[in-house]
């Protein structure tokens, strides 16, 4: 199994003496259930898994009385265990498939008698099913794909390597020619193949494309299954915005047109299935601001967005003509730069940051901005050579200075400060 950073957080999660259960969220196959087996059974003498999804008839443990005493004993009686108080943790996965279960983990935690974990791909699919939600006993967190840290440990690259990298991001000084000549290969990499585990996991194994491309079509075919087979009467709304996701982005403008989709579409029409997609952690959305005028969420325009797929792996996978050999060999600027932008936005989702980009009326554009210590850091990304040309930025910094507070222009070279600029190499981003 690979690091991932999520483990530091289950280890402080164990500690607490009065723990409320962990429910973690997240797209399919971004590695939660992997992480959880592997957490639980290297951390507690005894370690219960229930897939609801794989076992439908555990959901009838949770039907009648919702005391410990008496789902236990049902579990137990199926064959699941064996349950020790205080070193067990039990493993709810897909509990999407389960809304009693869900509902019972309020009286399961209050009674405290073993540690639970929650997981879920769908969380969104059966809310109203969920007759009462465990206010105050369950702690939600974000399970995302890996990101190109976590990368970098998997291809081998050592922690004091990367340490090296986040000082040289902190300290905003250029690392050697040679140190950025292979963050940038192995940024090329990450590219292409994404962060999805598994797909890592074959690229490592054998750095064969065209194995890589296999993995990540299955993993696609899964979310449209999982938008046949769930999103009910926005199916076919759900599909076509899906589908639609890569073309969008390889727009130079790159904000969702629903149009071109279908004339007669408005927000209004598929605002459910943009919401499905949202829900089940395949798509981001990136919202419209009117100005940079703190608090951010008073400035959305949310009729006006820019879509996001969740990994560019998968993005790569979805176009049809053979783009990898050509981000390899240094072409990180096809697609008008979509592959960079998602790069960039899938960075700041996985690290906590809302996405928003600022547009006013199409004249001047920021890709995205963000809310920091009570000012506004501009995250500009340049995929070509021309990386210091940014019209838009220089105007925000005119007419809109007293808002802002950074400045960073992500690009494809080593970094570099100009005036109130700062030049990112593209990699960095991941520290941000």
């Amino acid at each position: 199994m690979y690091k991932r950073k999520i483990i530091r957080f289950l280890s402080d999660w164990s500690k607490k003496p009065h723990k409320e259960a962990l429910l973690i969220k997240g797209a399919r196959q971004v590695g939660k259930t992997t992480i959880v087996r592997e957490f639980g059974r290297k951390n507690y003498k005894n370690f219960v898994e229930i897939n609801f999804e794989l076992d439908p008839n555990a959901k009838i443990a949770f039907d009648g009385k919702r005391d410990t005493k008496t789902i236990i004993g049902n579990l137990s009686l199926m064959g699941y265990g064996p349950f020790v108080e205080g070193k067990t943790l039990v493993f709810f996965d897909e509990i999407q498939s389960c809304p009693n279960a869900r509902t019972a983990i309020k009286f399961l935690v209050e009674e405290g008698l073993y540690d639970y974990i929650e997981s879920g791909s769908l969380l969104g699919i059966n809310y109203k099913d969920v007759s009462s939600y465990p206010v105050g006993f369950e702690r939600q967190i974000e399970m995302f794909p890996m990101d190109f840290e976590e990368f970098l440990w998997a291809r081998g690259v050592s922690m004091m390597a990367v340490e090296g990298l986040r000082e040289a991001f902190l300290n905003q000084s250029p690392v050697t020619d040679f140190v950025h000549g292979q963050m940038m290969k192995y940024y090329r990499e990450y590219l292409i193949v994404g962060g999805m585990p598994e797909v890592v996991h074959t690229f490592i194994n054998n750095p064969d494309f065209a194995a890589t491309l296999l993995q990540q079509r299955k993993i696609i075919q899964s979310y449209r299954d999982d938008i046949a087979k769930y999103a009910a009467e926005q199916k076919t709304k759900a599909k076509r915005f899906f589908d639609a996701i890569p073309s969008e982005l390889s727009k130079q403008k790159k904000r969702f047109i629903l149009k071109n989709m279908e004339k007669t579409a408005s927000m209004q029409k598929y605002e459910d299935a943009a919401s499905w997609l949202d829900d089940a952690g395949v798509a981001y959305f990136c919202y419209n601001l009117h100005s940079l005028a703190l608090p951010f969420e008073q400035e959305e325009n949310r009729s006006l967005f820019k879509v996001y797929l969740l990994d560019t792996g998968l993005l790569c996978a979805l176009w049809q003509d053979n783009i990898q050999l050509k981000v390899m060999n240094g072409e990180i600027d096809i697609n008008e730069g979509a592959l960079t932008e998602n790069f960039v936005a899938a960075e700041l989702r996985k690290h906590g940051h809302k996405l928003h980009y600022y547009d006013r009326k199409s004249r001047q554009e920021l890709d995205f901005v963000m809310a920091e210590n009570n000012r506004v850091t501009i995250v500009e990304v340049k995929s070509g050579n021309e990386y210091r040309r940014h019209a838009s930025v220089d105007t925000a910094l005119n007419e809109q200075g007293e808002y802002i507070g950074k400045v960073l222009v992500a690009n494809k070279f080593n970094l570099d400060r100009e005036g109130e600029i700062l030049y990112l190499p593209l990699y960095m981003t991941t520290f941000l």
